[in-house]
């Protein structure tokens, strides 16, 4: 199956595919320009059976490599003895990636997700705001350079503080 994606993709897409980067993993994997990824993984999921979105998450490189970030999705095939094959997309600061929930409507809460802490876009998503943080926090709490006590919310510990002291004393 390893051949087959590899010739698929290689063959039908090569203006798609990014140089490959040496990383040591059992997946097969490629790297994707942005902007191709919904063709790139309708063509995976029509053509070769990848009907299911196993994972979809991202990793800040900050200091490392650039552009920063990289969104991976994990597509698995069914089909093919649940065969996977990790798709990677490089995206620097305050750039978009192209939403997949039309291709696959799992990826709307990942996506949602990625958003919410690690402040990537998904262009194209059809409710893209937070989905576990509050509406007014500040900042993705995921990139490596968000401070570990958050930037300016001392108060919410202390207010938390206080409402835990207070029902101490009471009991």
């Amino acid at each position: 199956m390893k051949e087959t994606i590899t010739e698929f993709l290689t063959s039908r897409f090569s203006d798609c595919l990014l140089p490959k980067r040496d990383i040591n993993t059992n997946l097969l994997f490629f790297s994707i320009r942005k902007e191709k990824l919904p063709v790139v993984v309708r063509a995976l999921k029509d053509e070769l059976g990848f009907h299911f979105l196993n994972d979809l998450t991202s990793v800040d490189w900050l200091g490392k490599r650039e552009p920063r970030f990289e969104v991976l999705y994990l597509l698995r095939s069914p089909k093919h003895g649940h065969f996977r094959v990790q798709l990677r997309v490089p995206v620097g600061e305050g750039e978009s990636v192209p939403s997949l929930s039309e291709i696959f409507p799992a990826a709307n809460w990942p996506e949602r997700e990625v958003f919410d802490l690690m402040g990537i876009p998904f262009s194209g998503h059809p409710r893209m705001e937070r989905l576990i943080m509050p509406d007014n926090f500040v900042g993705h709490p995921l990139r490596k350079d968000y401070p570990l006590e958050g930037p300016g919310q001392d108060y919410l510990i202390e207010d938390l503080l206080t409402i835990h002291v207070k029902e101490d004393i009471t009991e």
